[in-house]
């Protein structure tokens, strides 16, 4: 597969620099995103194979770029075949705490940010006659839990998208997976706002008892190898999306007693 081309967004930290790193240790072209642009040309300075490696600095919460951005991300390497949305925010505040500014700001980024790339890029693949889209969502994304109420709706908004994407656009061989994954030992809690938009500068617990980047990255290049439709990655926790499905009211009695932030 290594012949294909590969866009990262969020592509500076965690998961996504974990996936850029990845796919340059198998030889594959890569073009990462962030708005970290000296983190990402660390990234290529620190890779095994430095020209097989593109830097295009992008921010999700900024569309009227994205035109020029796709076009460019597009004659890097003359064509694209894989697209993982993976940037984002998260967030660690009570519903009724949080401003509807930092509700837009997280829904502009997480949803629209993708949704706007995504549709960028559709032309090229349906002109291509194939193509492949990644979303990392969140197990928050099949259900959700206290302090991340509009980070789960994101979530939730992304698998209704995708899942249409995938079924309208099936005859143009159109793959798409989604991602959910659990604990993952990176920053997105250090990162996530809290309810009047300021980060919350803290590691949770659990993210740093979490599987690691690494282990992560390599079970979603799996499961875009793969074709999955969607992929559950972490631990345990990933064995709530199945209580909620099965045994809601139990799961419903478990997650008001949770110790989350």
């Amino acid at each position: 597969m290594n012949h294909k081309v590969i866009w990262i967004t969020g592509a500076s930290s965690g998961i996504g620099q974990a996936l850029a790193k990845a796919y340059d240790n198998l030889g594959f072209r890569i073009i990462i995103s962030a708005r970290n642009q000296e983190a990402l040309e660390q990234i290529k300075n620190q890779s095994k194979h430095p020209t097989n490696i593109y830097v295009l600095p992008l921010d999700l919460s900024d569309p009227d770029s994205f035109p020029s951005k796709t076009k460019e991300a597009i004659k890097a390497f003359g064509k694209l075949d894989v697209l993982i949305n993976n940037g984002g925010i998260s967030q660690r505040s009570l519903a009724a705490e949080t401003s509807i500014e930092v509700d837009r700001k997280i829904m502009e980024v997480n949803f629209f940010g993708t949704v706007c790339l995504t549709k960028e890029l559709l032309p090229h693949f349906i002109n291509n006659k194939g193509g492949h889209f990644v979303a990392i969502s969140s197990l928050v994304g099949k259900f959700g839990t206290p302090f991340r109420s509009t980070y789960a709706a994101s979530k939730h908004a992304l698998h209704g998208f995708f899942d249409t994407l995938r079924a309208e656009h099936y005859r143009d061989n159109i793959n798409v997976t989604i991602v959910c994954p659990g604990f993952i030992r990176t920053n997105v809690s250090v990162n996530a706002l809290t309810g009047d938009g300021s980060p919350l500068n803290e590691m949770d617990e659990a993210q740093e008892k979490g599987m690691s980047p690494e282990q992560c990255a390599k079970q979603i290049i799996m499961a875009i190898e793969q074709q999955k439709e969607e992929v559950l990655v972490g631990g345990k926790e990933k064995y709530a999306v199945y209580l909620k499905r099965f045994f809601p009211s139990i799961f419903s009695k478990i997650i008001r007693k949770a110790k989350v932030r």
